[in-house]
């Protein structure tokens, strides 16, 4: 019988994306809404490792369910690595990703370019009772002056790829979700529950 695993999300797409990933894996993925969690697990962490694996660990304790848990962000260094663990709260909290990605471009007006960025993603995996691991991915780039391309969300109008000499938004789904940090970390917990389900077996 397939491996039940619990995508720690509200958001039925992220857990689409998943489920497109992990697809040939003998797991069937739930996520919050379907099992009636209604908790939120407090990101209180100062790092995405942290938050990651805060989330991971407390859905795992509640369901006894394997889980998986991201967190992930924006790290600029002429901002000291800002807007980062606050990515999705920058500009408050009921701000549009163009109110954060402005108040970011405002933000940097006063220092020197380039202005060099990453964006961040980890993995958590938890087993209930046998501790958790975490996988990183990360995407180098740059912030442009003007946002560019409509197809994406948060921060890609503004995060230049240099290897494609696009930002995030003007690429194709397909090339960004292989070039993503989130892409990347995924595509690492990936190998890393293949090996969690060998040694289950």
């Amino acid at each position: 019988m397939d491996q039940k695993l619990l995508v720690a999300t509200h958001n039925q797409g992220k857990l689409l994306e998943y489920s497109k990933l992990l697809q040939d894996l003998p797991l069937t993925l739930t996520y919050l809404d379907e099992i009636g969690v209604r908790e939120e697990v407090a990101e209180t962490g100062n790092t995405f490792a942290a938050n990651a694996r805060l989330k991971a660990q407390e859905y795992a304790g509640m369901t006894g369910l394997w889980t998986w848990a991201d967190d992930s962000g924006l790290e600029v260094d002429a901002l000291q690595g800002a807007p980062g663990v606050h990515s999705a709260r920058y500009a408050g909290p009921d701000a549009t990703d163009q109110d954060r990605f402005e108040l970011l471009l405002k933000e940097l007006l006063s220092h020197p370019r380039p202005w060099t960025a990453r964006f961040q993603c980890v993995v958590a995996v938890a087993r209930p009772a046998t501790g958790i691991q975490t996988c990183t991915g990360t995407l180098e780039g740059l912030i442009t002056k003007v946002p560019r391309g409509s197809n994406g969300f948060g921060y890609d109008p503004i995060f230049f790829a240099p290897d494609y000499g696009r930002t995030l938004a003007e690429l194709p789904t397909s090339v960004k979700n292989e070039i993503s940090h989130r892409g990347r970390a995924s595509r690492r917990a990936k190998e890393l529950l293949k090996d969690l389900l060998k040694s289950d077996l």
